[in-house]
């Protein structure tokens, strides 16, 4: 789900980039939760958080 291509982020207005970056920062916090536990993808929000902060 954490997957952002930057075709889709360029395509995004404002308030859905902001949106969505609440939404990945929530799944961030609850994926570093389940670390201990097994398949976590915090690599994958983190990168997708970092697509939406540098591409315009």
């Amino acid at each position: 789900m954490a997957i952002l291509k930057a075709k889709q982020i360029r395509e995004m207005k404002k308030e859905d980039k902001d949106k969505k970056m609440k939404e990945l920062k929530v799944e961030l916090i609850k994926a570093n939760a389940k670390t201990g536990q097994g398949n976590s993808n915090v690599k994958e929000i983190k990168k997708a958080i970092a697509r939406l902060l540098t591409i315009n």
